[in-house]
């Protein structure tokens, strides 16, 4: 406890520059993951390609990623920007089979009826296959935010500064409470994350949190007002 009240500081400014890091490749990760879902959801001929492409990626190690990805990019090998990008692929990796499944999850009845009560294919997707797919979806992302929070620590390695630079450095110097209050940041960081992102799911789907009668059929969400034409 000595160490960490002496150093907490240190701990805040370090947890701030995970977060950073963190934060941007979650969110890129499920925006570029949730339109991969679903062409491998639509046409069935990507479905095969798009899941084997993600399960090679997820099975790179890490640490050959982040050395590799410098060749690409032509920035330097402790660049932040590498070690978002390597946290992007793997969160990719790791959502685009979830969000696949969430739309596979949404029942082609009711996507049916989407479209016989005046759905465009852009207006039923918006409107009734993305709120549908929205609980598994945020369930795929809530496994994104941990993996991803967890995942940056390695970047300490090749000397990105992050909450894994309390490992590195407590394990140099011998110092074990630095390396047990890196742990526990690490934590907190990811539990933090996954809390605001529950939060964020019951604001955005407030559907979620009516249980439906068992048997009933599911609802279709309620369409924007049109005027009548005169």
């Amino acid at each position: 406890m000595t160490w960490l009240w002496s150093n907490l500081d240190l701990v805040a400014e370090l947890m701030l520059v995970h977060l950073a890091l963190s934060v941007p490749a979650i969110i890129l990760s499920f925006v570029v993951s949730v339109p991969l879902g679903w062409l491998a959801h639509r046409y069935r001929w990507s479905r095969g390609v798009l899941l084997s492409l993600c399960g090679l990626l997820y099975a790179i190690p890490s640490l050959a990623l982040f050395i590799a990805l410098p060749a690409f990019t032509g920035l330097g090998l402790r660049s932040p920007v590498n070690l978002v990008i390597a946290l992007t692929l793997y969160g990719i990796a790791v959502i685009v089979r979830t969000a696949a499944d969430a739309f596979d999850a949404v029942d082609r009845d009711i996507r049916q009826s989407a479209t016989a009560v005046g759905y465009s294919a852009a207006g039923r997707f918006w409107g009734v296959e993305l709120p549908l797919a929205g609980p598994v979806l945020l369930s795929g992302l809530r496994v994104v935010i941990v993996s991803t929070v967890s995942l940056a620590t390695v970047g300490a390695v090749i000397g990105v500064q992050s909450l894994g630079s309390l490992f590195t450095d407590g394990f140099q110097r011998g110092i074990q409470a630095e390396i047990i209050a890196g742990i526990v940041a690490t934590v907190v960081l990811a539990l933090g994350l996954d809390a605001l992102s529950v939060l964020l799911g019951r604001i955005l789907m407030p559907w979620t949190r009516r249980r439906a009668p068992i048997g009933a059929p599911a609802a279709l969400p309620a369409r924007p007002r049109t005027e009548e034409p005169a």
